[in-house]
């Protein structure tokens, strides 16, 4: 009698689901979030480290999915699950999106290439395993703030259909994403790579710079796009912003940008916060449903 050999991923997601039940407060939330959530899904490895994503998946999940880049600073810290859906979340799980939060090799070990780098191969793991994910890889959006932002707009401006002589099945999948959404991006690098206290993630090769910079990327077949910035923003001018968003309509891409008066750089006030929010879940609900 032959034995059938259970895939790994699958006794990964069976070892390491469990429900999570949250109450949203607020007027709008009446009532609790069902989410399957399934903790560190490994899409790689790095110098021994296992590169990780967690998934929730609501139970009106219809197969539209947003990989979130869990990045500021080109640093990517773990957040516990609850909170994640409190703060950044509910909105679309409650328009049935699955998320998925993607960490990154962080700074100062590894800079703003590698990052890129990872977040990619991450994207490119999502759609190779979509069907034991239980999403449609051709309804797939991203999103993030700050180098969140970038990473976001460096994933859907500069696609590609796979590295098709690589022995590594994840990097032969397509790395293309249908919506993105990025809150105060920067999106050229040029200017500010080089050493830097602040943000080590920075202090690389110069002439890498242009390579991992949104705004050269700008193409007709770049997909909707919705910018998201605040006119006080004292760390990403809101500039990058307009000029990414006239270089989008330049080439025709559907493209919005929204300037938050008096919003600063991490929209720390609440009604910013929320108003930021709202348009995103709602252009992912627009072009992310069957």
């Amino acid at each position: 009698m032959k034995m059938k050999r259970i895939p790994c991923f699958f006794l990964l997601l069976a070892a390491l689901a469990f429900p999570v039940l949250l109450t949203a407060q607020g007027p709008s939330a009446e009532s609790e979030i069902d989410v399957e959530v399934t903790p560190d899904v490994v899409y790689g490895h790095k110098d021994g480290m296992a590169l990780t994503f967690d998934v929730f998946h609501p139970r009106n999940a219809h197969g539209g999915a947003v990989l979130y880049m869990v990045s500021g600073g080109w640093v990517s810290r773990w957040s516990p699950p609850e909170w994640l859906i409190a703060r950044n979340f509910r909105g679309l799980l409650e328009k049935g999106l699955t998320v998925m939060a993607v960490r990154h090799g962080s700074a100062p070990r590894y800079k703003v290439p590698e990052a890129e780098a990872d977040v990619r191969r991450a994207l490119r793991y999502v759609r190779l395993h979509s069907e034991e994910l239980g999403v449609d890889e051709d309804r797939l959006g991203v999103y993030g703030g700050s180098a969140g932002g970038h990473l976001s707009l460096m994933l859907g401006l500069a696609s590609d259909d796979g590295v098709m002589d690589s022995s590594d099945e994840i990097m032969r999948a397509p790395a293309r994403v249908a919506a993105v959404v990025a809150y105060y991006p920067p999106v050229d690098l040029r200017p500010i790579v080089g050493p830097s206290e602040r943000f080590p993630a920075l202090d690389f090769a110069e002439d890498q710079a242009a390579s991992i910079s949104p705004i050269l990327f700008a193409s007709s077949d770049d997909p909707p796009t919705l910018l998201i910035h605040g006119d006080a923003d004292m760390l990403v001018n809101v500039q990058n912003s307009e000029v990414m968003f006239e270089a989008l309509q330049e080439k025709r891409v559907e493209s919005e940008l929204i300037i938050i008066p008096g919003g600063d750089h991490g929209f720390r006030l609440t009604a910013d916060r929320e108003r930021a929010q709202q348009a995103m879940v709602e252009w992912f609900d627009r072009h992310l449903r069957e």
